[in-house]
């Protein structure tokens, strides 16, 4: 299994959310994306993560950029996760991980679901892959930092 990595284009993809939306990867055009695969919802660095990157949601919205979080639970773990910390991004459903396969991210220890944020640019090109698992909140600096470099190009 090939990790995907930046200058790659992200493959397409459709998921369900915490609402039961439909999520997919066309209709990200035109936007740039970070694209964060967690463990589990409500584990303590899970929950650091995601609410990390609610606490900087504005600040990516501002960059231009759409957060989306991906784990194998549930729509309706992701709802009750979503709901208890206010998260205001979607929480794809990968329950076949069939999205994680298809990006390469790795296992730990053979079987913990690695952490890893990849961001995409406009073009649906992924300019970033961070992947740590002990440190959450590093990803959102991390991709925070890729997207004002994005900016600062233009």
């Amino acid at each position: 299994m090939m990790s995907l990595k930046p200058g790659d284009k992200v493959p397409d993809f459709v998921l369900t959310d915490q609402n039961g939306n439909s999520q997919q990867s066309k209709s990200i055009k035109g936007k740039a994306l970070v694209l964060f695969f967690y463990p589990k919802d409500d584990t303590p660095g899970c929950t650091a993560e995601a609410c990390s990157f609610r606490d900087s949601y504005k600040e990516f919205k501002d960059l231009g950029a759409m957060v989306w979080g991906v784990s194998s639970d549930s729509e309706s773990s992701h709802s009750e996760f979503s709901n208890r910390y206010s998260l205001p991004f979607p929480l794809l459903s990968d329950s076949q991980n069939s999205l994680r396969n298809a990006f390469g991210v790795p296992k730990v220890l053979g079987f913990l679901p690695g952490r890893v944020t990849y961001v995409v640019d406009n073009t649906g090109i992924i300019i970033s892959v961070f992947s740590n698992l002990l440190n959450g909140p590093a990803h959102v600096e991390e991709a925070l930092l890729v997207l004002k470099k994005l900016r600062d190009k233009k």
